[in-house]
């Protein structure tokens, strides 16, 4: 299946992606790994929750965690341009057969709570909480750096249809993984923020969430974080590089929170805002597609992920595999 032609003018305006709220088992156990070592700030906790904000955000959080039973991503969301783009996502996935409530969100205004096409949890805002900007306050800089949220991956069992979904709500692709032998696609990455994406599908036993990036200024930071980690209890968290993708160029590292949610760590990849950006297409069997330097991820980047909450993934049809690591 190609991938679709952009809508350049979608029924509602999303401007970028804003949060994700994960379930933890233990908050003191996360606290540490994202405060103490990655050197997110804090903006609000207590007894049950943790928010948290990267170093150029002046929005209330990027991330949120509540304390639960069993590890989770609860919701995934994004920021509208608008209010009345509110109502006309909320006409949109009511049209589409998808549930669609209006919630109360602490620090948040109105807020849409539904789901995509395959039950992934989503919520969409015009307001959050502005916060004064610290960006200039270099005596808070810890961890890696981090500046910004950047995107989410998603494991899917049919990237075809979660492409022509997020598409027709104003995700552009940038770039993509084509299945010779199916012409079916086996990755993408979209975008509406004018980076490589703000969301990328994976083929694979979905949904569920496959991990969340965070932006750092430059590679060295992610060297420091590596040192960081290896001297403070988490050698066995680091899953992944560094190293520098063929697709989008960035360079990265994957590792795991106390509760095995992925986290990248991402820098460098390139700018999308024109709207006539031909898309890339990759090579499933390329090696330089997952590691521009050649080398394969190990098994567990294909194979583990983050549930949604209340949501059952279900296996791919597809068989296609790229190369893994032995």
């Amino acid at each position: 299946m190609p991938v679709p032609a952009p809508v350049l003018y979608p029924p509602f305006n999303i401007v970028r992606l804003s949060h994700v709220e994960f379930g933890v088992t233990d908050l003191a156990a996360s606290r540490a790994f994202y405060v103490d070592t990655l050197g997110l700030q804090v903006t609000y906790e207590d007894d049950e929750s943790l928010y948290m904000r990267a170093m150029e955000e002046r929005g209330h959080h990027c991330i949120a965690l509540r304390k639960a039973d069993k590890p989770e991503a609860r919701v995934l969301g994004f920021k509208l341009y608008d209010t009345p783009d509110l109502d006309k996502a909320a006409a949109f996935f009511a049209a589409k057969g998808l549930p669609v409530e209006w919630v109360e969100r602490p620090f948040m205004g109105r807020t849409l709570r539904t789901c995509d096409n395959f039950g992934i949890p989503l919520e969409f805002y015009v307001q959050m909480d502005r916060l004064p900007p610290i960006h200039q306050q270099y005596k808070l800089y810890n961890g890696v750096k981090a500046l910004r949220i950047d995107h989410f991956n998603m494991f899917t069992s049919d990237v075809d249809a979660s492409v022509a979904f997020y598409n027709e709500i104003g995700f552009r692709t940038t770039e993509y993984t084509e299945d010779e032998d199916s012409q079916k696609l086996w990755a993408a990455w979209m975008h509406r923020k004018g980076g490589v994406h703000d969301v990328a599908f994976t083929n694979g036993l979905g949904p569920r969430l496959h991990h969340t990036a965070f932006w750092v200024p430059t590679p060295l930071n992610i060297i420091e974080l590596l040192d960081l980690m290896a001297t403070t209890g988490y050698v066995a968290n680091i899953e992944r590089g560094p190293g520098r993708h063929g697709i989008s160029n960035a360079f990265f590292l994957y590792i795991l929170d106390p509760d095995g949610h992925r986290i990248e760590i991402y820098c460098s990849d390139y700018q999308t805002v024109d709207p006539d950006l031909e898309p890339i297409k990759w090579d499933l069997k390329d090696p330089q597609r997952q590691t521009l330097w050649g080398a394969p991820a190990p098994r567990s980047w294909f194979e583990h992920g983050s549930l949604f909450a209340g949501v059952d993934p279900v296996a791919s049809a597809m068989t296609a595999q790229p190369i893994i690591a032995p």
